[in-house]
């Protein structure tokens, strides 16, 4: 066998690899959201100081959105959980997102919902190197969502706020996600959202894609 030969099959079998761990370049890219928090400016600089400003560890999927070097502890009334990421940038509100088994941990029953929809979500404090907060309301389970540009949405006939099913053909462990919000915006890259309780129910990765099966189901 030449080394022309030799170079042609290495390549085919990078292809056929990369194939199998992407997926379909037509589906819905997936990323795994673990627990994290958003903060506004006056409890950045009650947790961190005054003046405080968060330094980017990663940019993350969506555009002008990064994982910061900062962590904080959050703490509820059975428990407390350590080393939970900021993501930047600041907000308006400050809330935080964990998976249903970081609830039991934290004694608490954070409602599931669409990120920024805090009313009367659950209470949390948040405890930081300089201070600590607590938030009468700004706990949730965030909603299964997918970011799209207009552009997407058209390309997939939906609309911003519908709901959809989206299948993760997952040889191990298919998995089906009920009452996906979707999220429209010129802002956003496309994206599926899960948190890790989700992911790991079907063993699926960031990286992973998904095939939005059916639009403008009536869930409400």
């Amino acid at each position: 066998m030449n080394q022309q030969s030799l170079d042609e099959i290495v390549k085919d079998v990078i292809t056929q690899l990369h194939n199998n761990n992407e997926g379909s370049s037509s589906g819905i890219p997936i990323g795994v959201s673990a627990r994290h928090c958003h903060l506004d400016k006056i409890a950045l600089e009650r947790l961190f100081g005054e003046g405080y400003e968060l330094t980017k560890k990663a940019n993350l999927g969506q555009p002008g959105q990064f994982a910061s070097n900062e962590t904080v502890t959050i703490v509820g009334p059975k428990g407390s959980i350590e080393k939970v990421r900021i993501l930047g940038p600041l907000r308006k509100s400050s809330q935080v997102e964990v998976s249903q088994t970081d609830a039991f941990k934290l004694g608490l029953k954070p409602p599931i919902r669409d990120s920024g929809n805090l009313s009367n979500s659950s209470p949390i404090t948040i405890v930081g190197p300089k201070g600590s907060i607590f938030l009468h309301e700004g706990l949730i389970i965030a909603q299964a969502h997918i970011h799209m540009s207009p552009e997407n949405a058209e390309h997939y006939g939906v609309q911003n706020g519908e709901h959809v099913r989206v299948k993760v053909g997952n040889e191990r462990r298919p998995i089906q996600f009920e009452k996906v919000l979707i999220r429209v915006s010129k802002k956003y890259k496309l994206e599926m959202h899960i948190d890790t309780d989700e992911a790991n129910a079907g063993i699926v990765k960031t990286g992973n894609y998904g095939e939005l099966l059916k639009a403008g189901s009536s869930y409400d």
